[in-house]
């Protein structure tokens, strides 16, 4: 059973920075690519940032290209996502997820292409 931990979110003021991880166990995180994907408040999920599963290929949502950052360190099961320059629109619970398929360097931006999702983390972008 796959089990995914996100951390780090809180309350930061816009222009601000902030690293959330997540911490992943019961399956082999090497073999799986990792995204994050977040829900603002009345809005859908949407998808984040992601990347390959040796990390050599990370992709973002144009709403935050050159703001965040995705890296994973494989040896730890940790994933993560620098977010710089922080805007209030960034305000969203962000969920950790990984991939149903493994080894693909494939770029997946839908939920369906993801089967285990974390609890999520609320970050709040206000003054």
């Amino acid at each position: 059973q796959v089990q995914l931990v996100e951390s780090g979110g809180r309350l930061v003021e816009p222009g601000g920075s902030l690293r959330l991880s997540c911490a992943a166990s019961g399956r082999t995180f090497s073999n799986y690519g990792m995204a994050w994907f977040r829900q603002a408040p009345g809005k859908e999920r949407e998808f984040v940032a992601g990347i390959t599963w040796s990390g050599a290929i990370t992709y973002y949502a144009d709403a935050v290209k050159d703001r965040f950052t995705i890296a994973r360190v494989n040896a730890k099961n940790i994933v993560y996502l620098q977010l710089n320059e922080l805007k209030p629109e960034d305000t969203a619970i962000y969920y950790c997820t990984m991939q149903r398929r493994t080894y693909t360097n494939a770029r997946y931006d839908k939920e369906a292409d993801y089967d285990a999702w974390g609890q999520g983390t609320q970050v709040t972008v206000s003054l």
